[in-house]
């Protein structure tokens, strides 16, 4: 799902204050020759340094920490190059029963920790459990499994009970679930990991990581891994240009034009971002389905992609994960401004409609789509005052709160989508969405083994939600990487994919 992340757009000082940032990881001068970097990769990552943290299981709101934590920790499965599962420190996950209730993992028997002690069963166990205790932070996302019910085999073998059938339980299992020693309870600093690196100095928002040469997978080219929280798209794109970074991550698609100028590389992650207009299902005046239709007619889709995307992107036409693989087949919404003046005239908005339009500068774009929508909206007889808030607060207090917001999606699956946000139990139901038989048929979808026959279902439940939710996804965009023509293999693809950095290499 998406993880939610992270003061009106920051000037001059805090850009300079973020380059900073960047060199302090480094050791370097700011004002001397940057570094040419040697076996060393230094990554600009999106988050903001206030919230950073070591915890890996609580509400990770920074690109940073997960990146880090990426690096630092082993996890059961990654999301494969194309689309399917590629296990980690998981050698299998298969379903123990036909119900496709009880799944057994058994893990590879040669991962270490960082203090020396085996990878054990109860370690994953405990870390999954831990990671259930923490839902409220984290959003639910792995609330399909019950791990209290779960339990340890042996020493490389456990089985996870899902609430109810969940044929795509590996998916589920993939990339965040770090796994840590079991008992660990501090997390005021890293803690042993078994991953491709580890932990040597400094700080959640500036850290230093080594390569880790006991890892059991591939070992990685690279030597060390500096990664710094940078919380504005400028800023990240700034320090790859002045030298002071090798990437800079979720950058602006304004940067592009001058990086490929400066022989910069621009890593383009097709379609994996989405900024859809959220609207409460459960408040006035988004209880009224007219009304949420006219909002969907209001939006110039091509202007959206076009302002925000500057083109690259795509349009959409509020299916909520165009990418999965269940993703109906749909003609592009076309704008109708008339028609919707007469859905707003009908549900008794003749005279006019006042709503607020809360957005932020988590994300390059979000503050632009949010400004250009309302004024679209005004076309239709909407008055939208625009509320700028700040990323450090909006995932807390705006996201699945207020009546009318810009949303964050970053290409994950259908499936936990709908776990975290449109169950009528979801422990962050953003919209509102509450309807038992959309409940049921999701359950049927997951209780059913054939992977045709599941998308099937799950395709209906999405052209529903399209037609009938609380989403204005208007199109989505590349995400957009700045790196330096040295730096080999960064991952292009959605979601968490790109997370996973232990095979990124310098040719230089």
């Amino acid at each position: 799902m998406n993880t939610p992340h992270t003061i009106p757009r920051p000037g001059a000082l805090l850009l300079s204050a973020a380059l900073l940032a960047v060199s302090a990881c480094s050791g370097a001068d700011p004002a001397a020759e940057p570094d040419a970097g040697g076996d060393t990769l230094r990554y600009a990552a999106t988050g903001s340094p206030s919230t950073a943290t070591h915890d890996p299981h609580g509400g990770v709101g920074n690109e940073s920490d997960s990146l880090r934590f990426g690096l630092l920790y082993d996890v059961l499965a990654v999301p494969g190059d194309d689309g399917t599962t590629e296990l980690r420190l998981a050698e299998s996950v298969e379903p123990a029963d036909e119900e496709l209730v009880e799944w057994t993992i058994t893990l590879r028997s040669d991962a270490v920790f960082s203090d020396g002690s085996p990878v054990r069963a109860a370690d994953v166990l405990y870390s999954l459990r831990r990671i259930e205790d923490k839902a409220a932070e984290n959003f639910g996302r792995l609330g399909m499994f019950d791990f209290a019910a779960s339990e340890v085999v042996d020493d490389h073998t456990l089985t996870v009970v899902a609430h109810q059938p969940y044929a795509a339980a590996p998916r589920a299992l993939e990339a965040v679930t770090f796994v840590v020693p079991e008992g660990t309870e501090d997390f005021s600093e890293p803690v042993p990991g078994s991953g491709p690196f580890l932990f040597a100095e400094g700080d959640a928002e500036n850290a230093v990581l080594e390569r880790n040469d006991d890892w059991w997978g591939p070992t990685p080219p690279l030597e060390r891994v500096e990664i710094s929280a940078v919380a504005d798209p400028q800023a990240r794109a700034q320090a790859v240009s002045s030298g002071q970074a090798d990437v800079g991550s979720s950058v602006a698609p304004s940067s592009v034009a001058a990086a490929e100028e400066e022989g910069l590389q621009v890593v383009r992650r097709p379609a994996v971002t989405m900024y859809p207009f959220v609207m409460r299902l459960d408040t006035p005046p988004f209880d009224d389905p007219a009304v949420r239709e006219a909002f969907r007619l209001a939006a110039d889709r091509d202007q959206l992609v076009e302002t925000v995307f500057l083109g690259y992107g795509q349009v959409g036409d509020d299916v909520i994960a165009p990418a999965d693989p269940a993703s109906p087949e749909t003609e592009a919404r076309e704008r109708d401004v008339d028609r919707a003046r007469e859905l707003l005239a009908d549900a008794g908005h003749g005279d006019g409609l006042e709503v607020v339009l809360h957005t932020t500068t988590s994300y390059p774009g979000m503050d632009t789509a949010a400004t250009l929508y309302a004024e679209q909206l005004e076309e239709v007889g909407v008055d939208v005052e625009i509320s700028m808030d700040p990323p450090d607060t909006y995932w807390t207090d705006v996201f699945a709160q207020e009546p009318f917001y810009t949303g964050f999606y970053g290409g994950i699956p259908f499936t936990d989508i709908a776990t975290v946000a449109l169950l009528s139990d979801a422990p962050t139901n953003e919209t509102a969405w509450e309807r038992p038989e959309w409940d049921a048929a999701f359950a049927e979808a997951l209780s059913t083994a054939d992977a045709q026959e599941r998308d099937g279902i799950l395709s209906e439940l999405m052209l529903e939600l399209r037609d009938e939710g609380g989403y204005v996804v208007w199109g989505t965009g590349d995400g957009i990487d700045l790196a330096t023509d040295d730096v080999a293999d960064l991952p292009d693809g959605p979601g968490f994919d790109k997370l996973f950095i232990d095979q990124v290499r310098l040719t230089g």
